[in-house]
């Protein structure tokens, strides 16, 4: 058996728990949020993360509140964030803020802010 591989880079994909999204709906918005984040960090980082095989970690949080606490960290520790606001062509209204994608970035960089939330 081959060991597993060590990641030290991934991204963190965030979904808001506390708003009613069928599954694949959360699916889209976290993959809005994986290229939004993605477009936001250097070159350099992209391709290590690239080269690692894309790490990626689907988390949730309760609230609105509690992405926008955890962009702002993301933010001031130098770790891309972009956060996702839905068109409302489906599912829920126009401007509900749904996800957040946040790196890719160093993967400890990326635990000191998100190690305590729950996976999706």
């Amino acid at each position: 058996m081959s060991p597993e591989p060590e990641f030290k880079y991934k991204q963190c994909l965030i979904i808001r728990n506390d708003v009613k999204m069928s599954c694949g709906k959360k699916c889209a918005q976290l993959a809005h949020a994986a290229i939004a984040a993605y477009e936001k960090a250097d070159k350099i980082t992209k391709k290590k993360w690239f080269d690692e095989g894309m790490k990626k970690v689907a988390l949730k949080v309760n609230s609105q509140k509690d992405l926008y606490v955890i962009k702002t960290l993301a933010e001031d520790a130098g770790i891309p964030a972009a956060i996702i606001a839905d068109a409302g062509m489906t599912e829920i209204p126009p401007g509900t803020v749904t996800a957040l994608g946040l790196g890719p970035a160093k993967s400890e960089d990326l635990d000191k802010i998100t190690g305590d939330l729950q996976l999706l």
